[in-house]
């Protein structure tokens, strides 16, 4: 334990920016669009409320959280029963519209590549350069910004700022969204007053509980005990995100929101949630077909050919219950390929390998080791022609699905019993896309 030791502030830049939260995000908008004030209505955005094991909450508004004890991710079946309370289903579509709306007015306020949309919900700006452009401070122009905002849309903004990205990050989660004017300021002298007191770790950005625990078993049980251990012994033990965290516990991050950014790795993947539960192989194997051929089409689209294939399947509560597991996840090595018919012959394999007629929920899919497509590798135990052939219908559907949409041509296994794939086609990010509200 180092009890004396300090970080030298002066060689970080003591930089300005806003991490900006809209409040409730969902449930304000739906709570706007039927003419009540975000913060006093009693609403939740419940998805697949069609679901046989009820819907789900993917936001409640801030007075259905404080009187109604409702949140996130609770099930519609576990909603309290109450008239006042409005449900409504998801419309992403709107959702993503006024994201947009919101930050076309942060672009406002600072140049086009300060401005780092988080999250659906969550934008960070850089205003170091600009701020004083629109007020006597920064704390001054949050507040322009968040009453432009409240007035142009009716959604409300909480906004922490920092001197770096990770204080205005802690300052929006650890202090903004318990203010009242829902603001928090958080600067490098701050730290050791509103930081280092914290010893909920699971409560930190970036932390959660497995960590948490880990730094317990280190014995570190606040952010001041992680800020005065031996930075090497910390990195030695957790690696990389010991240096990070490291470096949170002294609220110093150097990112560089200007930077591109390239990712050493990629794979294309998809998931979902199935209606209701499938027992019967012949359903299941409709969806994961369908979903073969849907990220197929997406490595296509990226010219990429893919040489792993993970296949995951979940079970259903109760039976995970029996099981005592959750699924399973299987992975296997191929030639390099992008054809349809090819991975959807792998993925069957796959499941029909390790399944054992457990009832199923939740199906996914992953392409991995991804490389350039340079051209078909052809099958010594396939007809050349044929393979050749297979390659140019994959290609001329995906021409027709990108002018026209995906559902403008569709495979004959999607109308069998179990498809999903013609009614999630509307979805956006797994949910309904909506158009009007009930």
């Amino acid at each position: 334990m180092l009890s004396e030791q300090t970080y030298h502030y002066e060689f970080e830049d003591k930089r300005v920016f806003f991490l900006i939260d809209s409040k409730s995000f969902y449930a304000s908008v739906e709570s706007v669009i039927r003419g009540h004030n975000p913060l006093r209505s009693l609403l939740v955005v419940m998805s697949m409320q069609e679901n046989t094991n009820g819907g789900l909450v993917l936001a409640a508004s801030p007075m259905a959280k404080k009187k109604l004890g409702i949140s996130n991710v609770m099930r519609q079946h576990d909603l309290p029963k109450d008239e006042r309370l409005i449900i409504a289903r998801p419309q992403m579509n709107l959702y993503i519209a006024e994201n947009l709306r919101i930050n076309n007015i942060y672009r406002e306020y600072t140049t086009e590549d300060k401005v780092l949309p988080y999250s659906i919900d969550e934008s960070i700006l850089d205003m170091t350069d600009t701020w004083f452009f629109f007020g006597a401070s920064p704390e001054l122009v949050a507040r322009q910004i968040q009453e432009r905002v409240r007035k142009e849309t009716g959604i409300y903004l909480t906004v922490g700022i920092g001197d770096s990205p990770v204080l205005a990050k802690l300052a929006l989660d650890n202090e903004a969204k318990q203010a009242k004017n829902l603001m928090g300021v958080w600067h490098y002298e701050d730290v050791p007053t509103k930081l280092w007191p914290i010893t909920q770790l699971d409560n930190i950005w970036s932390i959660g509980s497995r960590r948490a625990l880990q730094l317990n078993n280190m014995g570190i049980y606040s952010i001041f005990d992680l800020a005065h251990q031996d930075p090497y012994k910390i990195k030695a033990r957790m690696g990389l995100m010991g240096e990070q965290l490291y470096a949170l516990s002294w609220g110093v991050d150097r990112s560089d929101l200007t930077e591109n950014v390239q990712p050493k790795s990629k794979s294309y993947s998809n998931s979902q949630v199935l209606p209701r539960d499938y027992r019967k192989r012949e359903e299941i194997e409709v969806v994961i077909r369908e979903m073969a051929d849907q990220v197929a089409a997406r490595i296509r689209s990226h010219k990429k050919q893919t040489t792993l294939v993970s296949l995951f399947i979940g079970y259903s509560y109760a039976e995970a219950k029996i099981q005592g597991s959750r699924g399973f996840r299987k992975q296997l090595r191929i030639h390099p390929t992008n054809d349809t018919r090819t991975l959807m012959q792998t993925v069957i394999q796959l499941f029909e390998k390790n399944w054992h007629g457990e009832i199923i929920r939740n199906i996914g899919l992953d392409y991995g080791g991804l490389i350039d497509d340079i051209g078909i590798q052809l099958d010594l135990f396939s007809q050349p022609t044929e393979q050749i052939n297979t390659n140019k219908i994959d290609k001329v559907v995906d021409d027709i699905r990108k002018r026209f949409g995906t559902t403008s041509i569709m495979r004959a296994m999607s109308k069998l019993e179990g498809g999903t794939a013609i009614n999630r086609a509307n979805l956006v990010g797994g949910h309904n896309g909506g158009n009007s509200y009930d």
